[in-house]
């Protein structure tokens, strides 16, 4: 193995102090032109792989745009990750992701390694909301932005789309079916509480309209197949005719189950899901689904990460709950083939 080139060896190919050398890799403006090319050179020729680590403790922050999220497998936060690597690239920053796979202490830990790395920023998707972890390391001068409509107004920007009028959007779509017997599948309820209480507030509204919630610890497309096994099990006439998992992972399991157990979507059971992934719209029946702007929610939580970053004692940032409206996408998974085609 050769021997590691460092600031010295490239001083002494371009000629320069080290002072010049460590002022052009850090991108200052003091240096001439002339040196600035004999170092550039001299960096190339020998191969010389600046120290960034070095770089951020001496300057305070690293490059990196930081994002934790509660699953890095669902493929909303897989979207919402490569718009936001994409626009933080024209920055100037790569990004680097992290999933707590809904484990609280996972997320701590998590956190910690985010702040002592000097991240530029965080996006956090939280386990159970606002933190203590993250409430002390905003203090200590992270920026974060949140995606969660939970989040304090007081102390965090965040990025989310109105989930309860995603709820209340499907369950009333669901209504005006016909359908009277529904259920909401989603979890940690803590999570979903917004949708939940969309669809609760829909029902509600409906005489003669009935809910019955079914928790699973996780969205995933496995819970959601446990819950259709249980759905499927029931006599005809307790089941539900009408269903809303609070996301398409979970609706995706739900209807591989139900048509294995031979009955029809959405003739039997009519399904709505979350997010709009792309899955949605070629699954074996396509799904119904709230769509979520994944384009932009991922641009507005860069924008207040870098807003935040920028900021100064004259130019103080205030923070922003945005707050997106949800679009229902109507597919054959609620109103058939035949309907689904004319609606569009």
């Amino acid at each position: 193995m050769g021997r590691k080139v460092g600031v010295r060896e490239v001083a002494e190919r371009a000629g320069v102090s080290m002072g010049t050398v460590s002022n052009v890799v850090n991108g200052l403006t003091t240096v001439s032109p002339e040196n600035v090319e004999r170092v550039q050179r001299a960096i190339q020729e020998l191969g010389f792989v600046p120290n960034s680590h070095a770089r951020q403790l001496r300057g305070g922050r690293s490059d990196v745009i930081g994002m934790l999220v509660l699953n890095v497998g669902n493929p909303f936060f897989a979207d919402v990750a490569h718009v936001v690597q994409e626009l933080a690239q024209g920055e100037g920053s790569p990004l680097v992701i992290a999933s707590s796979d809904q484990d609280p202490d996972r997320e701590a830990r998590l956190l910690t390694m985010f702040e002592e790395s000097r991240a530029r920023g965080l996006l956090v998707a939280p386990v159970r909301g606002v933190t203590p972890g993250l409430v002390a390391a905003h203090r200590r001068g992270m920026p974060i932005v949140l995606l969660d409509e939970h989040a304090d107004g007081e102390q965090f920007c965040s990025v989310s789309l109105d989930g309860t009028a995603g709820g209340y959007a499907a369950a009333s779509h669901l209504v005006e079916l016909g359908r009277r017997r529904l259920a909401f599948v989603g979890g940690p309820l803590a999570q979903v509480t917004d949708r939940l209480a969309g669809v609760s507030r829909a029902v509600d509204e409906c005489p003669g309209a009935l809910m019955t919630v079914f928790e699973v610890p996780d969205l995933t497309v496995d819970q959601g197949r446990v819950i259709g096994r249980r759905i499927a099990a029931l006599d005809a006439r307790d089941r539900p005719d009408g269903i809303f998992a609070a996301n398409d992972l979970v609706a995706l399991g739900v209807l591989a189950e139900l048509q294995a157990s031979g009955i029809g979507v959405p003739t039997d059971v009519a399904l709505v899901g979350y997010d709009d992934i792309d899955y949605a719209k070629t699954a074996a029946v396509p799904l119904t689904s709230v769509a979520q702007p994944r384009t932009t929610i991922a641009t507005e939580a860069l924008r207040l990460i870098l807003e935040e970053e920028r900021s100064s004692v004259t130019n103080p940032h205030v923070h922003e709950q945005r707050r997106l409206v949800p679009e229902l996408v109507i597919r054959a998974s609620t109103v058939g083939p035949v309907d689904a085609a004319a609606s569009r």
